[in-house]
């Protein structure tokens, strides 16, 4: 805006000071499609040495034809003219031009993304101007924390050239965040471009909606718990899918920190689930000798890959698993648990594998306190010991001549033995009742005889003695 003003009389020292427009105030119309949506403007000073600037925001309506519009200009400002302050007002009719610029709209949207998780967001653009766009910088991103575009707030793809007319296609990784609900979350987004004249343009009106897939989720049923203390165990059941895509990898896992609870291996693989999908699964756990039976709840996870191959895991599973009571690893009887006073015989016991696994190597020792004793037959071995299975081992066992007719004295045994993985054990020890009985062998007991010859000897000192 210039001050074209001029000094016809006085004095020209004074010229500025008449020929300054003072406190400048621009309101403009417009007419037809066009609307205005600045209001009164207010510029200051304007001399004739120094043009002033009035800022006018325009709206342009979607599909206005390119071509000359006109505006109305009402310039209100103050000024002095012979030694008095006036105000007047002066109209103006100020042109525009819209220009037929590349514009750009969004006219398909293609996307994967899933609720906690990432995915590749596709829109096809078009410029539905009447110029090409060079060096074309289309750009989206979201104020948003909970949405991501390529792991921040926004990324840009470069195009060499959009004809008018012409579709182009740009993808951006987007991740969604955990928990949060299926709806249209939406991506901003701005073309900075070249027009044919080399001048940077940029149209800022681009958005897109996206309505990511419900969150990947896995399911447990009917777990089976073949747990027990002390023992190595299985933990059975089915893992299904939940998801709305398929799961390459599928990866059941124990995910809890309990020093009582030993897993075998970490994890068991079941393979690709698609969505509603179920699969088997056995996972070899251990429980420890100083856990407690009963019902606990265990902390589980599911590891998987996901589309673009990348490994993501869901955990927020729990399963109540039954710990069974610690019971013996062998069940140990004797057939015939009865010996003679002062005798020696062969004990057979039957040895039964309790365990869940194959017992190899298999080799129990016969412990035994006075009045019986071990004989040159201390230790039976077996091979191996399916599990449910009874072999018969033969001991030899005596009683010395204190053993007491009709009492019953303990006889010990223990086991040692390789596990399925390889790994020596050594059982606790075994206590079995070994019942003394009187002697078949014809004479009397040790105890009578002995009494019977007190009896003799007193009697003959009697008659000695009256002999004198």
């Amino acid at each position: 805006m210039a001050n074209d003003g001029d000094l016809r009389f006085g004095n020209a020292a004074n010229s500025d000071l008449v020929t300054t427009a003072r406190n400048v105030r621009a309101e403009v119309e417009a007419s037809g499609p066009l609307s205005v949506e600045s209001g009164e403007t207010s510029i200051g000073s304007v001399t004739t040495s120094a043009p002033g600037e009035l800022p006018v925001s325009l709206n342009v309506p979607q599909g206005v034809e390119p071509g000359t519009y006109s505006l109305d200009l009402d310039l209100t400002y103050g000024y002095i003219s012979s030694g008095e302050s006036r105000t007047v007002t002066i109209s103006r009719d100020v042109e525009v031009r819209v220009r037929d610029d590349a514009r750009f709209q969004v006219v398909d949207i293609d996307s994967d993304a899933q609720i906690g998780d990432s995915g590749t967001v596709e829109a096809t653009i078009e410029n539905v101007g009447a110029e090409t766009a060079h060096n074309a910088d289309v750009t989206f991103g979201t104020q948003s924390n909970s949405v991501t575009v390529s792991d921040g707030q926004s990324n840009t793809v470069r195009i060499e050239e959009i004809e008018p007319g012409e579709t182009t296609s740009v993808a951006y990784d987007v991740g969604v965040a955990s928990d949060l609900p299926v709806q249209q979350y939406t991506l901003s987004g701005s073309v900075q471009f070249e027009d044919p004249d080399g001048i940077t343009r940029t149209d800022d009106g681009l958005s897109l909606g996206i309505l990511p897939l419900a969150e990947q989720e896995f399911a447990f049923t009917n777990v089976e718990s073949q747990l027990r203390v002390a023992e190595d165990g299985e933990l059975v059941g089915t893992v299904r899918n939940d998801g709305p895509v398929p799961a390459r990898s599928v990866v059941v896992q124990y995910a809890g920190n309990s020093q009582s609870v030993i897993p075998a291996e970490r994890s068991t693989a079941v393979g690709t689930l698609d969505s509603g999908e179920s699969a088997n699964f056995t996972l070899p756990i251990s429980i420890s000798g100083e856990a407690e039976s009963g019902l606990r709840s265990l902390d589980m996870a599911v590891q998987y890959r996901n589309g673009e191959d990348e490994l993501r895991a869901f955990e927020d599973l729990v399963v109540d698993a039954e710990i069974a009571p610690e019971r013996d690893r062998f069940d140990v009887a004797v057939e015939n648990r009865t010996i003679q006073s002062d005798g020696t015989r062969t004990v057979d016991v039957t040895v039964t594998n309790n365990l869940n696994e194959t017992a190899s190597d298999v080799e129990a020792r016969l412990f035994a306190d006075d009045p019986l004793d071990t004989g040159d037959t201390d230790t039976g071995y077996v091979q191996s010991l399916d599990s449910g299975e009874t072999t018969t081992m033969t001991f030899e066992l005596t009683t010395t001549g204190s053993a007491t007719p009709g009492s019953t004295y303990p006889i010990s045994l223990d086991f040692r033995y390789d596990d399925a993985d390889g790994d020596s054990q050594l059982t606790d020890t075994y206590r079995v009742p070994i019942d003394v009985i009187e002697s078949e062998g014809g004479g009397l007991p040790l105890p009578v005889i002995i009494v019977a010859l007190l009896v003799v000897g007193t009697g003959a000192l009697v008659v000695y003695r009256r002999r004198q």
